[in-house]
C-alpha cells in the first residue's frame, strides 16, 4: 500500500512482465446501488488469475458513475483484498481540481499509484495537457500514469515534458497510432512505463510489442481471465497458431459484437460477467446493457472462448 515512485515503478514493472493488468468492474445492486460487498467478492476472484496489478475505478469500472464515497470504498476494498500483493492502481479524472479530490480519496485509502482518465469535455492544446498533469502531480505524493485517449493525445515534445514532472512514471496508451507510440517511446527516458490500454487490447498486442510496448491491459480478464491468461501465455511464449486462434475465434467476433452499441465496451463485459455468476449487477446510465439478442450472441461466443482453452462456463 503506497510507497515511494521508485518501488512503485519496479513493482509495475514487474507485474506488467509477468501478467495482464487487471481493470476490475464496479459492482451494482440491481437498482443501481453501490455492492461493496459483491465487489469484494469479485476482486479476490480477479486477484485469484494473478493480474500484473489492479486497476479499481478506472474506465472499466465506471470511475465517471461514482460518488465520491463509492469511490473510497471500492478503492479501499481493493487495497485490502489486494493485501500489497500487486499494485492497486487507481482511476482519476475530469478537471485537475476534481482529480486531485479523488487523488487525496485513494491516498487514504492506501492505493499505490494513480491512472489520469483524460480531462473532461473541452479538446486543449499540448500546453494545458502538461499542465493538467503539472496540477495534479503538485497535489499528490503518489505516482502518476496518463492516459492518452479521446480528446488527450501527447506528441513526443509533450511526452518529454511530463516525463520530467515528479511523479508521472509512464503511460496508457489508447489511441492505437503505432507512428505517434514509436515518437513518444522513443522521446521517453529509460525507465518510463507503457502500456497498451486499446479497448481489446489482445487485438493489437503484437503490434504493440514491435514498438516497444509489449505490456496490456485485459478488459476480457474482467470476465474470463482463463481465455486472458491463455492467450498472454501464447503471445509471451510465441504460440502464433494459438494467438491466431484465440483471435480469429474468439477476439475478433468479440470486437464486432463490441462495436454494435456504444457503450458495449463496458456494458458486455459486464454482462459476459454476469453470465459467469460474479456478482457485478448491471451497468448505470449512461450505459446500458446489452440486448437479449446481443446477450445471446455473447453466451455463445464466452462458451466458445472457454472452449478454446479448456475451461467451462
Amino acid at each position: 500500500m503506497g510507497g515511494q515512485p521508485e518501488s512503485v515503478v519496479r513493482r509495475l514493472r514487474d507485474g506488467m512482465a509477468g501478467g495482464v493488468l487487471s481493470f476490475p468492474l464496479t459492482s451494482f445492486h440491481p437498482d443501481g446501488s453501490l455492492d461493496i460487498e459483491g465487489f469484494r467478492t469479485y476482486v479476490a476472484g480477479q486477484l485469484a488469475a494473478g493480474p500484473g496489478a489492479l486497476f479499481p475505478a478506472c474506465g472499466t469500472g465506471e470511475f465517471f458513475s461514482l460518488a465520491e464515497d463509492e469511490y473510497r470504498q471500492v478503492v479501499a476494498v481493493a487495497v485490502e483484498e489486494a493485501g500489497g500483493r500487486v499494485p492497486v492502481v487507481a482511476g482519476v479524472g475530469y478537471g485537475w481540481a476534481q482529480a486531485a479530490r479523488f487523488a487525496r480519496i485513494a491516498e487514504e485509502a492506501g492505493a499505490d499509484a494513480l491512472l489520469v482518465l483524460p480531462h473532461y469535455l473541452v479538446a486543449a492544446p499540448q500546453d494545458g495537457l502538461v499542465a493538467q498533469l503539472e496540477q495534479l502531480a503538485a497535489r499528490t505524493t503518489l505516482p502518476l500514469i496518463a492516459y492518452q485517449r479521446g480528446q488527450v493525445a501527447y506528441t513526443a515534445a509533450s511526452l518529454t515534458r511530463i516525463a520530467r514532472i515528479p511523479g508521472v512514471v509512464g503511460l496508457k496508451d489508447g489511441h492505437s497510432d503505432l507512428d505517434r507510440l514509436q515518437r513518444l517511446t522513443l522521446a521517453a527516458p529509460d525507465g518510463f512505463l507503457f502500456f497498451n490500454g486499446a479497448a481489446t487490447a489482445e487485438i493489437q498486442a503484437r503490434a504493440y510489442a514491435t514498438v516497444g510496448v509489449p505490456a496490456y491491459s485485459s478488459a476480457v480478464h474482467a470476465f474470463a481471465p482463463e481465455i486472458a491468461d491463455a492467450f498472454f501465455a501464447a503471445l509471451r511464449g510465441g504460440d502464433h497458431g494459438a494467438v491466431d486462434k484465440l483471435l480469429r475465434d474468439f477476439y475478433v467476433p468479440l470486437v464486432e459484437l463490441r462495436d454494435r452499441v456504444p457503450g458495449y465496451a463496458v456494458s458486455l463485459v459486464k454482462a459476459a460477467a454476469r453470465l459467469r455468476g460474479r456478482p457485478v449487477g448491471p451497468v448505470r446510465a449512461p450505459l446500458t446493457d446489452p440486448s437479449p439478442a446481443d446477450l445471446a450472441d455473447l453466451g455463445a461466443l464466452l462458451t466458445t472462448g472457454l472452449d478454446l482453452v479448456g475451461a467451462s462456463l
